[in-house]
Order: structure tokens, then C-alpha cells, then sequence
């Protein structure tokens, strides 16, 4: 069955977010940004590519509830990493 999205957008779905993760990480690490910034700023990215993914009707909607998902992950250990950042696995 054939949903009218090639599989050539289905990577392009994938890879943008986790290009944005990786950048994300890469620009906190060289400018020494604390971990629980970079985590919420993360989490924020997956939660703007998750309403974009189901408001541009590009993705299937797993892959924006994955996102979503992906981004209350991201704030419990941003909490976690502000409580305590001697404790932070990130």
C-alpha cells in the first residue's frame, strides 16, 4: 500500500531530527553549555519536528508520537540533571 511518500522522504524524516540532536550536542559540548539546557533544547527541537511532522501531514503519525515521546524523555532528564548534576548521565 502506497501512501504517496516515497522512501527517500521516510529518511529525510528521520535524519533531520537526529541531525538536529547531534548539532544540538555538538554546539553545547564546544561552548560548555550545562546539560540540562542542552537536554530542554533538545527536547524542544523534537517537540517542534513532532507538531510539524503532524500539521504538514509529511510523516506517518508514529513517527511524530515517537518524537513527542522522545521529547518527555528528554525534560524528565533535564529535570534530573538541574536537581542534581553530579548524577546527570548526559
Amino acid at each position: 500500500m502506497h501512501n504517496g511518500i516515497d522512501l527517500d522522504v521516510y529518511f529525510e524524516i528521520i535524519l533531520y531530527p537526529v541531525a538536529g540532536l547531534f548539532i544540538i550536542e555538538m554546539i553545547s559540548r564546544a561552548a560548555k553549555i550545562p546539560s540540562w539546557i542542552k537536554l530542554m533544547t533538545q527536547a524542544l527541537m523534537c517537540i517542534g519536528f513532532g507538531i510539524a511532522y503532524l500539521v504538514m501531514h509529511v510523516a506517518h503519525w508514529l513517527t511524530a508520537g515517537v518524537l513527542l515521546a522522545l521529547a518527555i524523555a528528554l525534560f524528565y532528564q533535564a529535570k534530573l540533571s538541574k536537581l542534581d548534576p553530579q548524577k546527570a548521565l548526559y
